[in-house]
């Protein structure tokens, strides 16, 4: 496993995360402490979860293994807060009152006494930046929390949260947590340059789509029982509306290409993402060992220029407008 800094922070996170929301659903505590063993014996360090992942079992379950490791520091931890936490009007959002209120309660949950990586997992359109980011400064300043992100921003609602820290001398934005994937790749069109232009490290939620790039999906063939569309779970909904000609086309590609390798699906479509030209950083879930073994497996090799570009052409959209205009006029080198 490789290392990469975390945005301009001097902060080295393994090229992979691993993605808790499992944990307290699927996965219980047992199996979680040997799957978190696991992603640490491959070299993995960075732990993604959330405030509201399965009503906080997802930090206590993650905390107790936390509890069973010989150094704290070893690994980080990084939480997120924006959802609703309970029935009172102030248990949601980014208020200085929800923020300070979930972050002790996430502490609590997780067993330790400070996060690595405390994200925005939304834009809250209903309080002022200024006060959420005043909010996140002092938690910094207090030793609760080290780094800082944000999740589901738009590129204007980025640019700005980045400028106003720079302006009030506030702790930095280091990361943006954002959905990447061969399938969605708008991202691509203005989050990606923002990040580049600001060091801000891009982390990619649902890199394998809702589990549609995990090969367990055939064009013409139904879905198997052990799928979240087979068993219609919590996210078949979001999972069939993932159900068209270019997520059929993308599966193609990988498909030829994972069975000439002697790769999974997965594999490929994680190992795309992570010899993108920017440091992308995948976040992946797992519910058993044995699929935490199949995405470790994404590490150690790369797609060669011909696979990578079979795979860009397979994913590709055409660019809305003012992308296309733009692109149409950059003058590039010759």
């Amino acid at each position: 496993m490789k290392y990469r800094f975390l945005g301009r922070s001097g902060l080295q996170v393994s090229e992979l995360a691993m993605g808790t929301q499992t944990f307290g659903w699927g996965v219980d505590q047992q199996t979680a402490n040997r799957m978190a063993g696991q992603f640490v014996q491959a070299g993995g360090n960075l732990f993604d979860t959330s405030s509201t992942y399965n009503d906080g079992e997802s930090e206590r379950i993650l905390g107790s293994w936390l509890g069973t490791i010989s150094r704290r520091e070893s690994v980080v931890i990084a939480t997120k807060v924006f959802f609703q936490t309970g029935e009172g009007p102030n248990d949601f959002g980014l208020s200085r009152k929800h923020i300070l209120a979930t972050v002790d309660r996430s502490l609590e949950r997780l067993g330790t006494d400070y996060v690595d990586l405390l994200q925005a997992h939304c834009f809250d359109m209903s309080t002022p930046i200024e006060e959420t980011l005043r909010a996140f400064d002092d938690l910094v300043s207090c030793g609760k929390v080290r780094y800082l992100g944000v999740s589901n921003f738009t590129p204007s609602q980025l640019m700005k949260t980045a400028m106003l820290s720079r302006i009030h001398d506030y702790a930095p934005i280091v990361s943006l947590q954002a959905e990447y994937s061969l399938i969605v790749r708008s991202t691509e069109w203005e989050l990606l340059p923002v990040c580049r232009e600001e060091g801000i490290a891009l982390l990619a939620w649902s890199p394998l789509a809702g589990g549609w790039l995990s090969g367990k999906y055939q064009r013409g063939r139904s879905a198997p029982p052990d799928s979240r569309v087979g068993r219609g779970d919590r996210w078949d909904d979001k999972a069939e509306q993932r159900e068209s000609e270019l997520t059929w086309r993308v599966i193609d590609a990988l498909t030829e290409i994972a069975a000439a390798r002697g790769k999974s699906v997965s594999q490929v479509a994680l190992n795309y993402i992570l010899g993108h030209p920017d440091p992308i950083i995948p976040i992946f879930g797992a519910r058993t060992p044995d699929q935490l073994a199949t995405n470790l497996g994404s590490v150690d090799w790369s797609l060669d220029e011909a696979e990578r570009q079979k795979l860009s052409d397979a994913s590709a959209v055409p660019l809305p407008y003012p992308y296309r205009f733009v692109e149409r006029y950059t003058r590039r080198p010759e």
